[in-house]
């Protein structure tokens, strides 16, 4: 019997960079880059809902042989049923006569709710000479998104896997519940925190025009520490509605930190799409390498371009009560987390991590205090807020120090 502790670790170690999963089938080879062994608690399509022979058809079409079959997860998960009905959410989207600001917030509402979430991401070019691909990743898993907090005006969106897995001798193992990443959307914005490389994140003032009927999205990790975030307009039309940022740098997510050490920071762009069956996620990132926080080498900084698509289809049928059950019983703890690095990033001065999140396993205590509290063990009130901004703290550099660029180890 898998222990709720040790998945839990096996699992933030996957994901706790990234708003990625780590699910998917076997790669058709193994290499020296691969994902982490099949041991992980992760979970690939039943058999029954794999195809017989995966398709590509965004690819490098001819290189030759396996050396870019993708990487990502190797075992297999329970079979789901797609739901294939228009949702209420995008069926209110196309309601005549809603203003563009309550037309924004059933967007960002309608990527609430049950899904099978597959993501794919693939070097496209390259800008270096002998430049070569490195290999693409896929992989997928089942996600809900919540709403933890809705304001009118700021809308805060949390993503929780429950996976479950069939093991070697066919037996199901699970549910494993893991409190993913987090999405918030702020209406005109005063505010943002941007990342400026070297585990580093800084306050910057948003153009008051460029706030002016935009939403910010604010993305954090799986420990509710930052990534990145950006401020753009929704754009609607009949049957479409897309969010889409400008360029903007975050750290590596773990599925290019495990195996690249060539660049530090991704200059990318994100779109958000609601379809009727669900959304899709696009993003566009430049692998860039940097001389020093904040500033990119003189020599060849950009090495490659890459395409991402995470499409999150609904799902109908599937118990997503454990996700439910652990945000009742941890939310005292990750409101006083939220609440932590909320006041720290809305100071003037930068916060600069120790190391990734992942590296060095920051992220454990926290992980830990909310399995002792979802088991009714955690300390009291008055104890716990202490205990919060204690493990907080631990995550930040202290003078002297530098950041660690020691690989992650689990």
């Amino acid at each position: 019997m898998i222990s709720r502790t040790l998945a839990v670790s096996a699992i933030v170690g996957l994901f706790v960079s990234m708003p990625l999963a780590a699910f998917g089938p076997a790669p058709a080879a193994k290499t020296a880059d691969a994902a982490p062994a099949a041991a992980t608690p992760v979970a690939a399509p039943a058999a029954a809902d794999a195809p017989a022979s995966r398709q590509y058809t965004f690819a490098w079409q001819f290189v030759e042989g396996g050396e870019l079959a993708p990487r990502g997860g190797t075992t297999r998960g329970t079979p789901i049923t797609l739901d294939t009905e228009a949702s209420e959410g995008w069926r209110s989207l196309q309601e005549p006569g809603i203003d563009a600001f309550e037309r924004d917030r059933r967007a960002i509402l309608a990527m609430t709710g049950g899904y099978r979430a597959s993501f794919d991401f693939i070097e496209v070019a390259g800008f270096t000479p002998g430049f070569k691909p490195s290999r693409p990743y896929q992989s997928w898993g089942t996600e809900k998104v919540v709403v933890l907090e809705d304001r009118g005006t700021f809308i805060s969106l949390q993503h929780m896997l429950v996976m479950s897995i069939i093991g070697k001798d066919g037996k199901m193992m699970g549910p494993f519940v893991t409190k993913h990443w987090r999405q918030d959307w702020q209406y005109e914005p005063t505010h943002v925190f941007r990342y400026r490389g070297a585990q580093t994140w800084e306050r910057e003032a948003v153009d008051p025009a460029a706030a002016k009927g935009a939403w910010s999205q604010s993305v954090y990790q799986v420990d509710d520490s930052p990534r990145y975030a950006d401020v753009a307009r929704w754009q609607h039309a009949k049957g479409y509605s897309a969010w889409e940022s400008p360029e903007g740098w975050r750290p590596l997510p773990r599925r290019e930190y495990s195996v690249r050490s060539d660049y530090q920071v991704l200059a990318g762009t994100n779109r958000h799409v609601i379809v009727p069956t669900g959304w899709v996620h696009e993003q566009f990132n430049h692998k860039v390498a940097l001389a020093s926080a904040g500033t990119p080498r003189t020599e060849e900084p950009i090495l490659a371009r890459e395409y991402g698509f995470n499409r999150y289809e609904r799902i109908r049928d599937y118990d997503f009560a454990p996700a439910d059950a652990y945000l009742k019983a941890t939310d005292p703890m990750w409101k006083l987390v939220r609440a932590e690095w909320a006041a720290l990033l809305g100071a003037d001065k930068p916060v600069v991590l120790r190391a990734a999140p992942d590296q060095g396993q920051l992220f454990m205590p926290l992980f830990k205090l909310a399995s002792e509290i979802e088991e009714g063990k955690g300390p009291k009130p008055r104890a716990l807020e202490k205990t919060v901004r204690k493990e907080v703290e631990g995550y930040l550099l202290k003078d002297g120090e530098t950041p660690s660029t020691a690989p992650a180890k689990y």
